[in-house]
C-alpha cells in the first residue's frame, strides 16, 4: 500500500498533482493523510470522491485517515461526507 501525506492547501493548483500521485499507486491500496489539510476545494473533492468509488469498485482500500477539522468542515459544507464515509478513519485529532 501506498501512503500519502495530503497537502495542506487542496486548491485548484493542487489538483493535478493529487491526480498524478493517485494514478501513480492505482494498482495498490491507499492511505491518505489529511492530518494536514487547512483548505479542501472542490475540484480536489472530486478527485478524491471518484479515487475512493474507483479504488472500491476495484477491491482496493481507499482510506483517509486522521482528517484535521478543515477537511472535514469542507466534506460537510459540500454535502459529501457521507460520499467519502466509508474511506474516513478519524481517529484521535
Amino acid at each position: 500500500s501506498a501512503a500519502i501525506i495530503l497537502a495542506a492547501n487542496l486548491d485548484i493548483r493542487a489538483a493535478g498533482p493529487l491526480r498524478q500521485t493517485l494514478l501513480n499507486h492505482d494498482r495498490e491500496a491507499v492511505i491518505l493523510d489529511a492530518s494536514k489539510v487547512a483548505r479542501l476545494g472542490g475540484l480536489c473533492l472530486q478527485i478524491l470522491l471518484a479515487g475512493s468509488r474507483d479504488w472500491r469498485a476495484r477491491g482496493l482500500d481507499f482510506s483517509i485517515r486522521e482528517p484535521s477539522p478543515a477537511f472535514l468542515e469542507a466534506l460537510e459544507l459540500f454535502g459529501a461526507r457521507p460520499a467519502l464515509t466509508p474511506a474516513l478513519n478519524e481517529g484521535a485529532h
